[in-house]
């Protein structure tokens, strides 16, 4: 009797969790309970600086085919001692306005050692790496990474997350063997579940069935 009561609550809650979510849409971490995170855009440890509008608490949030085909990716990983790291997936409207607003302001050059050293900042746009439109407000797209099961390590990629430059180009090519072998690994898994690699940044993927293709969403990470 305990069990079946507790089995009704868990159910429930799982039921209110979801009622948050439009229709289609589930926080990852449920299909993938391993899963590492490091939600940048939820605190200050980003090209803004700042914690961006629509993030609330650090939960990834994809729609249901791009989750479940991660959730292959993720076993894939598992056979060869690696999990998967996730910077950012599902990304409000709203925070990507909050981009605008940040590339509108040259004054603010807070991060531009460590972000966009060889660039300028009011090319950020026409360069591809901020976009008025993003492909993570429809719901299928992923920055992510991968690392060492064990140790929880990242491994080398040869360059950090959301460096805007050449360094994060698929096809640059002053990295060493091992660093280009381990974007090449990480690239022809997630090609093997139907994700697509963006050629600027060797951690952006979208699935290339993505169910809502027109669609922006906003609502809140929460």
């Amino acid at each position: 009797m305990l069990k079946k009561i507790t089995l009704v609550f868990t159910l429930f809650f799982i039921q209110l969790s979801y009622s948050q979510l439009p229709e289609g849409f589930v926080y990852v971490s449920d299909l993938i309970p391993d899963l590492k995170i490091e939600l940048r855009y939820l605190g200050d440890n980003n090209f803004t600086g700042k914690p961006v509008p629509g993030y609330e608490a650090e939960k990834i949030i994809l729609s249901k085919e791009a989750a479940i085909a991660l959730q292959k990716v993720q076993r894939e990983l598992e056979n060869d001692g690696y999990c998967l790291k996730i910077f950012d997936a599902y990304r409000p409207q709203r925070a990507v306005n909050s981009f605008i607003e940040w590339a509108r302001k040259p004054e603010d050059t807070l991060t531009k050692a460590q972000f966009y050293p060889e660039k300028k900042k009011s090319n950020l746009f026409n360069l591809g790496y901020i976009a008025t439109k993003s492909g993570h407000s429809r719901g299928s797209t992923v920055d992510l990474t991968i690392i060492d099961a064990k140790t929880l390590k990242e491994i080398d990629m040869g360059g950090t997350y959301d460096y805007f430059g050449e360094r994060s180009h698929h096809n640059f090519k002053e990295i060493t063997a091992t660093q280009k072998a381990n974007r090449e690994y990480l690239k022809n898994i997630m090609s093997k579940y139907g994700f697509r690699a963006y050629s600027e940044e060797w951690w952006h993927y979208t699935l290339r069935q993505e169910p809502y293709p027109e669609t922006y969403f906003d609502f809140t990470i929460k």
